[in-house]
């Protein structure tokens, strides 16, 4: 059945005893998001229903990402319990779980306790068994990753971050890709090397490096990581990421999705902050401001809205995720590289959403410029949508 962790009546956008109004028409639409979102949370599965297992991640680091603003209690206390609940039982709807039932890892300087071979001593203490989680799918593991870090931002709670760390362990063991010199395969049966699960692996490297005790050890995945990724090939002529990579090892010239353009500007931040730069001094920072500046000509409107190239009618349920990845990571590099550029898609996106894209009852779907289609509303159209919500709070 559909459960919300706690009673709506404790968010912000309540009255009583419930904190009071926002006083920031940004932060109480994004609000008002996260209550609406979790009619769709499911307490017994740990995931949001008419949504995926990888688009679950999504949710979860949408609404971590508004707590962490720490600005409406009401809004924490709904997130620290989606966490503590998803941690406890969301692995159960891992949709291949013997693809992780072999190893189980440790969060200990990506050591691994293979059962097979009976290694006692590197054996996971806690319930933080990353085997659990792992489906086969390296962007899955990789969005799941991020998803706990972004819990931890919140919370501190070091179970969060070993859940972390061990994802990115297996998805270490599976380096290099089939392309050359390093890089991950898109899954287990190596035959694609894709844009996002190498972004993914990139990104959670690189934020690691910034959280984990064994900073150096993440730094230098990360550099290598963005090494490959930016001679790959991936990356064209116009600045903006294809797909993947054909058999060749050349791009693809595939479909230019706004989550590729997304996930690589976050990991390029956490990268920028692990070494330490000035903003004004990073080649880190100058490599995001070149991809977002092409995504944003390739994928906005002339009222600088963010589209997908599948919108309106031809998206699917993968699909209907990927706008929330690119603005929420747009507004991390508007964080630490202001532009007048981003801030104008940030704001435009969330106001055009809000005015165009919502139904009656304050549910939001894939099309931001509307007008929203009812029927195809779900947690996923709607958490995108809510990432804008978020992002535009402090822009």
């Amino acid at each position: 059945m559909l459960f919300p962790i706690l009673s709506l009546t404790t968010i912000a956008l309540s009255t009583g005893t419930a904190a009071a109004p926002a006083p920031d028409k940004a932060l109480s639409r994004a609000v008002s998001a996260a209550n609406t979102l979790q009619s769709w949370y499911n307490s017994a599965t740990g995931i949001w229903d008419t949504c995926g297992w990888w688009n679950g991640a999504n949710c979860m680091t949408t609404l971590a990402n508004l707590a962490a603003l720490d600005l409406d209690d009401g809004a924490r206390d709904i997130a620290e319990g989606v966490f503590q609940n998803t941690f406890a039982v969301a692995a159960n709807q891992n949709p291949y779980p013997e693809r992780g039932a072999a190893v189980k890892y440790t969060s200990k300087n990506g050591k691994a306790y293979d059962q097979q071979q009976g290694d006692e001593g590197n054996a996971p203490t806690g319930a933080a068994n990353a085997s659990l989680w792992l489906d086969g799918s390296y962007d899955d593991d990789g969005w799941w990753g991020l998803a706990w870090v972004a819990a931890y931002d919140v919370t501190g709670q070091k179970d969060y971050l070993d859940l972390a760390e061990g994802l990115f362990h297996q998805l270490s063991n599976s380096w290099p890709s089939k392309c050359g010199n390093g890089g991950i395969d898109s899954d287990s049966t190596h035959v694609y090397v894709g844009a996002i699960a190498n972004e993914l692996f990139l990104a959670l490297a690189a934020a690691l490096a910034n959280r984990a005790d064994d900073s150096a050890h993440y730094l230098d995945w990360a550099k290598r990581q963005w090494t490959w990724f930016s001679d790959s090939g991936l990356i064209n002529d116009q600045h903006t990421i294809n797909d993947g990579l054909m058999d060749d090892c050349t791009n693809n010239g595939d479909t230019v999705w706004t989550y590729n353009q997304g996930v690589i500007l976050g990991g390029l931040v956490e990268l920028h902050r692990a070494t330490g730069n000035d903003s004004s001094n990073s080649t880190y920072l100058d490599e995001a401001e070149k991809i977002a500046k092409g995504a944003i000509a390739e994928l906005t409107d002339d009222d600088h809205v963010v589209h997908e190239p599948c919108e309106p009618d031809d998206c699917g349920a993968d699909q209907t995720q990927f706008k929330g990845s690119f603005i929420r990571n747009l507004r991390a590099l508007h964080a630490v590289a202001p532009d007048d550029v981003y801030a104008k898609v940030i704001k435009a996106s969330a106001e055009s959403l809000w005015k165009n894209d919502r139904t009656d009852d304050d549910r939001l779907g894939v099309d931001w410029s509307g007008p929203v289609d009812g029927d195809k509303v779900d947690a996923s159209t709607h958490s995108a949508a809510m990432d804008a919500l978020v992002a535009a709070i402090r822009v």
